[in-house]
């Protein structure tokens, strides 16, 4: 009897090892599986940050464009609104000389005949 109960023991003892086994099995391949998902995961964040940096940059680069276009044509609007702010007088100049002033400078033109209608 006591054979039998070894036996029966043993047999035992042997199908544990083997469910033990096949579960150790399948919690490597699920750990594995878990761990390609993530770094697949992982690969998709860095590819959508990559992309999102990308169109950041460009749109930096963009409005400083824009922002240096926008100063280039405010300097040539400040040089413009300096000419066009000059005053012209031919007031109290016996010669019928034209002054005219630019940016606080005076200039005189000395020939000086309206245009005909």
């Amino acid at each position: 009897m006591s054979l039998r109960i070894k036996l029966v023991v043993d047999k035992f003892v042997e199908e544990l090892k083997q469910a033990l086994d096949a579960d150790i099995q399948d919690r490597i391949m699920k750990e594995r599986e878990m761990q390609s998902y993530i770094e697949e995961r992982e690969r998709e964040v860095a590819e959508r940050e990559a992309a999102w940096k990308a169109e950041l940059s460009r749109r930096e680069t963009e409005i400083a464009r824009q922002e240096a276009r926008l100063k280039m044509e405010r300097e040539n609007l400040e040089k413009e609104k300096s000419v066009l702010m000059g005053t012209a007088s031919n007031q109290d100049n016996q010669d019928g000389a034209l002054e005219i002033t630019v940016s606080g400078e005076k200039y005189r033109c000395l020939r000086f005949s309206k245009a005909k209608k």
